[in-house]
Formats: structure tokens, sequence, C-alpha cells
């Protein structure tokens, strides 16, 4: 059984720092590229980053780029989102995901679709 569990998520103020982990179990996680994304209530799920299946491609949203970085470590079944310089319009639910990996990473992994598996989310709120 596939489960992706997010952690890390919480209150802080705005210009702070978090850190997410996504820990994967029941799949081989060197085969599958992963992707983080946000959800406001009322919104659609939106991209933020993904990164490839031996960490040697990342892709990050226009909205967090020089603010986020993303990194996996496949030893530990572990990925994260380093998130700096928060702001409270980053304020969502976080999901992580991850999708088989195939030859098309930059069009194929900012969309939702193409995800296998998905975590159940952590809440980030960023105080003003």
């Amino acid at each position: 059984q596939v489960q992706l569990v997010e952690s890390g998520g919480g209150l802080v103020q705005a210009g702070g720092s978090l850190r997410l982990s996504c820990a994967a179990s029941g799949l081989t996680f060197s085969d599958y590229h992963q992707g983080w994304f946000r959800q406001v209530a009322g919104k659609e799920r939106e991209f933020v980053a993904s990164i490839s299946w031996n960490g040697g491609r990342t892709y990050y949203a226009d909205s967090v780029k020089k603010r986020f970085s993303i990194y996996r470590d496949n030893a530990r079944n572990t990925a994260y989102l380093q998130m700096d310089s928060l702001k409270p319009e980053d304020t969502a639910v976080y999901y992580c995901a991850v999708g088989l990996s195939t030859g098309r990473y930059y069009t194929q992994t900012p969309q939702t679709p193409y995800y296998d598996y998905w975590g159940q989310g952590t809440q980030v709120t960023v105080s003003s």
C-alpha cells in the first residue's frame, strides 16, 4: 500500500521559514518524480515545485522561485520543500505527490493528472 505522509506545516510569521517533508512508503521512491502542490479552499490546486527521480532536475512556479527549494533523499524515501521568505499569500494546504518518471518532465510535472499518488496535505499558515 502506497503512502505519502507530509509533515512540517504550521503557523509562521511573514518572512519566516518552514520545511515540509514527504515520507513515502510502499513504492520504489527513486522510480518517481515528486511534486509539491498547494490549495486554498475554493480554488484549484496549484503547482509549487517538482523534482526529478534522481534530483537532477527541479522546476518551480514563478511565485515561489528564489524563495522555495525542493530536494530529496532517495535513501530515506523522503522529499523536502524548504520555504523561506514566506508571505501571507503562501497560506494553503500543501500536498506531496509522486508520478512515475517519464521523458517529459517539464511538461508533465506541473500538471495534477500526471501524478499517481497524493498525500493527505499539511496546513501552512503565514501571518502578516
